[in-house]
């Protein structure tokens, strides 16, 4: 079934059938975008993601968990390069059981990124944190104004908050425009001139509304087709962008695809012996010409042995060489160098609706796809102190 056709579907019918919220927020991303251009603008905001960097951390830390997490990975190479300060993005839960091996020592700044900001190990990890590295700063970015992230550390000045709309707390349980606003805030870290900002988001939200517009009914029949297991390539912050999607078709998928995320150069070290004639191929392209001579070296030899079955592949100015009479090329129209990393949104935007079609096709739920495995928000689970033992029976001494 086309977009339009769905769209046209009476709500309710939408609702029954489990996709109203998913195609609604994957649909409001670029007009979402704008709103949160329009938030990164403001003086006030400004100077308070400013403040945040002084004084000047010695490194950054992003953590989320799930696709919090790999916005993490979408941002880090942009933070480090734009603002000169070493920044990786460590898992919600490794930072939970492992900090003290995994947290680089000494006076940083922790980003934790979260839709919600309910999950357990997103309050846990930072109130560790606030009590047992004291040296580290934070900044929450999170789409829930009433969330414990948002509310819990008003009163301590380590802890600066930042919520965007509400309308970008996606209620689908899995996560589209929440990720996409999550990623552009941090973006707003290595700031800009407000005009060169809104003007960047513009372009990115007229390329993606294209892609919409033209280029769904294309996706769809991708998804349609019969394959058995997807892989994602993307290099450097693209590889965040990759294992996003490859967890979108996971989840709505319901684990029926088998999805993998790699670099382009990863690829050859093993991986590339899963790929066989039913393997779908989508990759994330770089704009920088030198990544992409990489990229575009991997896709030949992959032509070369004849391994994977469609490709999807998405960049701008997308070379013929490396498609064939049934590949799809998503071409992102309208972008310039100065877009720096906002081309991963439409990256995952791809990602994205591919899943969701696929959802369909299996006779998912998009809004629901786990059919009660999986729920919106993490379900409570204990915080374990790493000064508790245990005895031989398993009980807390």
């Amino acid at each position: 079934m086309s977009l339009d056709a769905l769209l046209a579907a009476p709500l309710a019918e939408q609702q029954a059938r489990g996709y109203a919220d998913t195609i609604r927020e994957i649909l409001q991303q670029p007009t979402t975008w704008l709103g949160t251009a329009d938030l990164l603008c403001q003086p006030q905001l400004r100077e308070q993601l400013q403040a945040a960097l002084v004084p000047r951390p010695s490194h950054i830390v992003l953590t989320g968990s799930g696709s919090s997490m790999y916005i993490g990975e979408c941002l880090a190479p942009h933070l480090q390069l734009g603002l000169g300060i070493s920044t990786q993005a460590i898992a919600a839960g490794s930072l939970l059981t492992h900090w003290r091996s995994v947290l680089p020592p000494g006076a940083g700044l922790l980003i934790s990124l979260a839709r919600s900001g309910d999950s357990p190990e997103s309050s846990g990890v930072v109130d560790r944190l606030l009590a047992d590295a004291p040296d580290y700063r934070h900044l929450v970015i999170t789409c829930n104004a009433d969330g414990k992230l948002a509310t819990r550390y008003r009163n301590d000045p380590r802890v600066t908050v930042l919520v965007l709309d509400e309308r970008t707390n996606d209620r689908s349980l899995v996560m589209t425009s929440s990720f996409t606003n999550l990623l552009l805030a941090g973006f707003g870290l290595v700031q800009r001139e407000g005009n060169d900002t809104s003007a960047a988001v513009n372009r990115l939200a007229r390329s993606v509304q294209h892609i919409f517009d033209e280029q769904t009914d294309a996706l769809a029949a991708v998804a349609r087709g019969e394959f058995s297991n997807v892989v994602y390539l993307g290099s450097g912050g693209a590889l965040g962008a990759a294992h996003e999607s490859a967890l979108k078709m996971l989840e709505m998928s319901g684990g029926a695809v088998v999805t993998m995320a790699e670099t382009y150069l990863g690829l050859r070290h093993g991986p590339m012996s899963s790929l066989d004639e039913r393997s779908l191929v989508v990759g994330f392209l770089s704009p920088d010409p030198a990544v992409r001579a990489y990229e575009l070296d991997l896709l030949r030899e992959l032509s070369r042995k004849q391994l994977g079955m469609t490709r999807v592949l998405v960049g701008e100015g997308i070379p013929t060489d490396v498609l064939g009479p049934h590949d799809v090329a998503v071409e992102l129209a309208g972008l310039d160098a100065a877009d720096d990393a906002l081309p991963l949104l439409a990256d995952v935007v791809v990602g994205q609706l591919l899943a969701f079609f696929r959802c369909l096709e299996l006779g998912g739920k998009p809004d629901t796809p786990s059919q009660g495995v999986l729920t919106r928000v993490v379900e409570h689970f204990p915080m374990h102190s790493e000064r508790s033992s245990k005895n031989g029976h398993g009980e807390e001494a």
